[in-house]
């Protein structure tokens, strides 16, 4: 959108600026929020005079451009604002001086305090003008309930709007997928997001589903994937990654029956640690990475029995639960080796909801379920930025095409095989 060029950031370069991942996001969305709600204001400033007219019958008050770069300075560094300005040819003298940016201000109130709810708790109606008067000062009162409706229900309609969005031509190889929880207002059980990030066909991370779902069911799930088939994803997946999740697996091989399941190590891992005393934990962990840090999947077999005859006797219920999974978890050996940094885990997920996760699970009851779903569209949208095309993006095709893979080398290529690389 263009009125998202309103507000740009400077990296704060001063000796103990506060930065980390965090503020990346509030930096990023802050911008974002700034530009939108400048633009709220200014529709409700040109539709209090949308039935005057000029001479020749036209619109008297209309968009004009934008008033002179000026900066101000902010917890998160300087920031570069441009406030749009309007044409009146009625003659009046109407001008639109915004009460969010103000012409005297010079200095923000530091950013640092609204870090942890900006997106979070700064979404509802009567606390989003006190995260923004956090982040811009007191003067920051153009920020009325109304005007805030109307920017969340923008947010709504754009979620709503994407997804619409046309699949058509798209191909995505690797998915992963997972449910997201997050205190609710008023509600007894935790509202999930349904979550799935693919992978294009040119290594791209792109946000492929987000709605609501109840506790990641398969009758949460089964709609999202035949949605997007109704907006023309027609290949399937060559792999998908995801937890323990019934509901999701269920769902995928009704919709996507090809895809191959590739189960998380980091959520196996965790689910095993639990049936062990905390004492054999440490060990244990570590017999753990042996077997998804092989080189080979022969390696890993061996690593997984070693498990298995090691606890099986005392803890038969963490040996049950690792067994029962064994080919889903070993599932990447039949890829390309650049990839398996990829593969074995949730963490494209993981890490974009990491920070929401902290916050949600220290304030409680901080959004609605009728808000949380478009702030988190957003806040995926503003992380999506900054996603990077995964290692070995160039071995995609090959997966594409069929080739096989053991260990991760081409099998045409594997020593096995009797074909040497220069041969090939």
């Amino acid at each position: 959108m263009t009125q998202d060029k309103l507000v740009s950031f400077k990296t704060p370069d001063e000796p103990g600026t506060f930065s980390d991942a965090l503020t990346e996001l509030v930096r990023n969305g802050a911008r974002q929020i700034i530009a939108q709600a400048v633009e709220v204001e200014l529709q409700e400033f040109l539709a209090q005079y949308q039935s005057l007219k000029d001479e020749q019958g036209r619109q008297a008050v209309v968009r004009n451009g934008y008033l002179p770069e000026r900066s101000i300075v902010t917890g998160v560094g300087a920031v570069e604002i441009q406030v749009p300005k309007v044409r009146d040819r009625s003659g009046q003298g109407i001008k639109f001086n915004s009460l969010l940016l103000p012409p005297y201000l010079k200095r923000a109130q530091s950013v640092e305090e609204v870090l942890p709810w900006l997106y979070l708790k700064g979404v509802s109606t009567g606390d989003f003008s006190e995260a923004l008067a956090s982040l811009l000062g007191t003067q920051a009162d153009g920020l009325s309930a109304s005007t805030i409706s109307r920017l969340k229900a923008k947010w709504t309609q754009e979620h709503q709007q994407w997804q619409q969005r046309t699949l058509s031509g798209k191909r995505y190889v690797y998915v992963w997928a997972d449910g997201i929880y997050f205190n609710i207002r008023n509600e007894d059980d935790r509202q999930c997001i349904l979550v799935l990030i693919g992978v294009t066909d040119t290594g791209s991370k792109e946000l492929l589903g987000l709605e609501a779902g109840f506790r990641e069911s398969e009758l949460s799930w089964k709609p999202l994937l035949l949605r997007l088939q109704d907006q023309g994803l027609k290949q399937a997946p060559e792999l998908a990654i995801g937890d323990g999740a019934l509901g999701f697996w269920k769902a995928l091989a009704q919709v996507f029956p090809s895809t191959r399941i590739q189960r998380c190590w980091v959520h196996k891992t965790a689910n095993v640690l639990n049936h062990l005393p905390k004492s054999q934990q440490p060990h244990a962990k570590s017999a753990l990475h042996q077997i998804y840090l092989a080189a080979t999947k022969d390696e890993a077999e061996k690593a997984f029995e070693r498990f298995i005859k090691t606890y099986a006797a005392k803890y038969p219920k963490a040996t049950e639960c690792l067994a029962k999974d064994r080919s889903a978890l070993l599932a990447f050996y039949d890829f390309p080796a650049e990839h398996w940094v990829h593969l074995r885990t949730t963490n494209p997920i993981e890490s974009t909801f990491a920070t929401v996760r902290l916050r949600t699970d220290k304030t409680r009851g901080c959004v609605s379920q009728d808000s949380i779903l478009s702030l988190v569209f957003k806040l995926v949208q503003s992380a999506q930025k900054r996603w990077l095309r995964i290692r070995g993006f160039k071995r995609l095709g090959e997966v594409i095409e069929g080739v096989k893979f053991k260990d991760g080398i081409r099998v045409d290529l594997h020593p096995d095989s009797g074909v040497s690389q220069d041969a090939a």
